[in-house]
């Protein structure tokens, strides 16, 4: 049976000498692989749309096991993206982290928007640090595991001071923050961001310029939860670390 899918590439994995199997994350379908053969190719009819991160129409014909890609075409290939180092490793954590977190064949309208969005912002030169952070708060709750950030874990205040509690999942108060020894005290405005990223209208967002230690603190709260809870390993990460040590 033949289908059509909006999509967007995940990762390509090299099959043979000229094919490549595409991870797909599409509108209509959610997560699905296809085979594209003779991709490798550059000349290939089917090359231009079997890139890491190009967002695309594609026709492909439904198996019960691999499906194969018929025909595909590019709407944006994210040139500035996949030319840029920086960009390509934030991108690339990304893809990875919504292939790690959602199922097969697994419908999320919501997903690929989401994703889509912030690879156009990224693509249009907002900061990739802060707009992967936001996407890595959202991806909480597809975990399973969104912490509590609306109110103190505890005593449900919602005014006042907090600090970030991994051991409680969430915010804790003035009051209640030696429930936990090793709390994470954070700024006020790391408080509020990490309240606005998980709720925040990606097509509303507009130019954001943090701080590091801001950034770094966001990083913190986000990479000890995620460490704790997710039980995901993403070999993207550990390079995007190493880059982030070289500060590029």
């Amino acid at each position: 049976m033949l289908e059509k899918a909006e999509g967007i590439v995940l990762r390509t994995i090299a099959y043979g000498e000229t094919n490549l199997i595409l991870r797909l994350y599409t509108r209509e379908a959610g997560k699905i692989s296809v085979m594209a053969r003779g991709a490798k190719k550059p000349k290939n009819r089917l090359s231009a749309a079997a890139q890491p991160f190009v967002y695309g129409m594609y026709l492909y014909y439904k198996a019960s096991g691999m499906s194969t890609l018929n025909q595909g075409d590019s709407i944006d290939s994210f040139r500035l993206i996949r030319n840029d180092i920086v960009k390509t490793s934030y991108a690339s954590y990304m893809a990875e982290m919504l292939d790690k977190l959602t199922e097969e064949k697994e419908r999320n309208p919501y997903l690929f928007e989401l994703f889509l969005q912030l690879l156009q912002k990224m693509n249009d030169d907002n900061d990739p640090e802060v707009l992967t952070r936001i996407f890595e708060t959202k991806m909480t709750a597809q975990a399973g595991i969104k912490p509590e950030l609306d109110r103190c874990v505890w005593c449900k205040r919602t005014e006042g001071t907090f600090s970030f509690s991994v051991k409680e999942a969430g915010f804790l108060c003035e009051v209640c923050k030696t429930i936990d020894e090793y709390r994470l005290d954070i700024q006020p405005k790391t408080v509020q961001l990490l309240r606005t990223f998980f709720y925040m209208d990606i097509q509303r967002l507009g130019e954001i310029s943090l701080k590091k230690k801001t950034k770094d603190e966001i990083k913190q709260v986000l990479d000890t939860y995620y460490n704790e809870y997710s039980g995901v390993t993403l070999k993207s990460k550990r390079f995007l670390e190493q880059m982030e040590k070289w500060d590029l």
